[in-house]
């Protein structure tokens, strides 16, 4: 008899249980091994978040080194007026989705895959060693930080 509370999501699950045959049990050691950063390292595993982290710092390195050639290339061929308007123009061209979408990752999923605990009282993830885990998307306005016109 099928339990009327059961939603879509119940059901397909226990159809699919029953098609492939049933799953397999959990050892007692798995169920009861300690999930924690120190022993996804040692078995060689790095957590998403560390892997997303490493991304994200190498993706802005990379932009930046970018960002910093065209920068001296165009400071040298333009003079100083016109310089300051094609940099501009040049900063608010550049598309940095990619980058952004991993940075919108991160915000959204770090503070759940590490498991911060929340502050009750402002309803805000709690700071790691005084900063906040949320970063910035790059735009133009990063870029002007970076390298002003």
């Amino acid at each position: 008899m099928e339990n009327i509370d059961e939603g879509t999501v119940e059901r397909l699950l226990r159809e699919s249980l029953i098609e492939s045959g049933g799953g397999q049990r959990i050892s007692e050691r798995a169920r009861l091994a300690q999930r924690s950063v120190e022993s996804y390292l040692k078995a060689g595993i790095r957590p998403r978040w560390m892997e997303r982290l490493s991304e994200i710092e190498r993706g802005i390195e990379r932009e930046r080194a970018g960002l910093e050639r065209t920068y001296r290339h165009m400071r040298a061929e333009l003079g100083p007026h016109a310089f300051a308007d094609a940099w501009r123009t040049f900063a608010h061209s550049r598309d940095f989705d990619e980058l952004n979408t991993l940075i919108r990752q991160h915000n959204d999923w770090y503070p759940i895959e590490r498991d911060l605990p929340m502050d009750p009282r402002t309803g805000e993830y709690r700071k790691i060693l005084g900063r906040s885990h949320h970063r910035r998307e790059l735009d133009a306005a990063w870029i002007l930080e970076q390298f002003p016109a």
